[in-house]
């Protein structure tokens, strides 16, 4: 009897390839548990695209390999597999002008030690940017945050935009792009939450704020369940507005303009207004503004 591709199904391929497991691996580990080989081939190929599983029989056939450099330069294919430190971090130990991020070179535009700040280039491509907005558009909703003081979402004043919510690996490009993540900051994908897509319209804003959850407050042991605090947050870029939409950071003065491709990282080592990560997006002045958020936790995220 053939196998039904269940949401749940598609949610472990998309994350156990984001996480940079081989298609044969993959596939050994479906007929393991009952699937036919064609079966299993096709499921793969539904999920990650006839791309991605291009030569899945010859793949399949061969002895299951550890995972191939990604580019001549041996660097690490997709994905983070190590020990993460005690924050996401990326490596810039040596003051790189780009780092590779298991699929592509990103450029490095600023680094701010204190706060650990970190802006870059080419992160997204333009059709990564493209897909994702179009598959966000029609699931859009007035924007809400957290209600600290329950644990549950509300629409807040202070937050003008629309957005939506992304399961983690829902869609290939998702699962590309958390793969990516992963590598360049050194987190497991399974200590993010998944992307947050929001589109700001002429006037919207979001005032400043903090995205770790205040322990003071009698929501947070209820949310802190799900996966422990948030420790860094990823502003992507998706496109670039004709004026105004700048994220910026009030305490230490600085204004990042939102280009498409580009993203901005930070990271907060406790829930405290001393890490000066208060932010905020500036008003849309002409045009419009696509983003899509990453929220990095301490623990698994389920």
């Amino acid at each position: 009897m053939k196998q039904p591709l269940t949401p749940a199904i598609r949610r472990w391929i998309a994350e156990q390839a984001a996480a940079g497991h081989s298609i044969a691996t993959l596939q050994a580990a479906m007929e393991k548990t009952g699937w036919q080989p064609e079966t299993a081939r096709e499921a793969l190929k539904a999920v990650l695209g006839a791309a991605v599983v291009a030569g899945l029989k010859q793949l399949a056939e061969a002895p299951v390999p550890a995972p191939a450099p990604a580019d001549p330069a041996g660097r690490a294919g997709p994905g983070f597999s190590g020990t993460p430190g005690a924050l996401p971090e990326p490596a810039l130990e040596d003051e790189p002008p780009s780092l590779w991020a298991g699929d592509r070179e990103v450029g490095v535009v600023v680094a701010m030690r204190q706060p650990r700040i970190v802006v870059f280039e080419n992160l997204l491509d333009a059709a990564e940017c493209e897909e994702i907005i179009a598959r966000a558009r029609d699931r859009l909703a007035r924007s809400h945050t957290v209600d600290v003081a329950t644990g549950d979402s509300e629409v807040n004043a202070a937050r003008t935009s629309e957005g939506m919510f992304f399961g983690r690996g829902e869609h290939p490009v998702c699962a590309r792009i958390e793969a990516r993540l992963a590598a360049l900051l050194r987190w497991p994908v399974e200590r993010g939450e998944g992307l947050q897509v929001l589109r700001y319209a002429p006037g919207a804003q979001y005032k400043p704020h903090y995205d770790y959850f205040d322990p003071a407050q009698p929501g947070t042991p209820s949310i802190l369940k799900r996966g422990g605090q948030r420790l860094a947050t990823v502003v992507m870029y998706l496109n670039t507005p004709t004026r105004g939409g700048a994220t910026t950071f009030p305490d230490v003065k600085l204004q990042v303009a939102p280009r498409r491709g580009h993203a901005v990282f930070f990271s907060y080592d406790r829930p405290h207004p001393a890490t000066q990560t208060l932010h905020g997006g500036a008003p849309v002045l002409e045009g419009e503004k696509w983003v899509a958020t990453k929220w990095l936790r301490a623990g698994r995220f389920d």
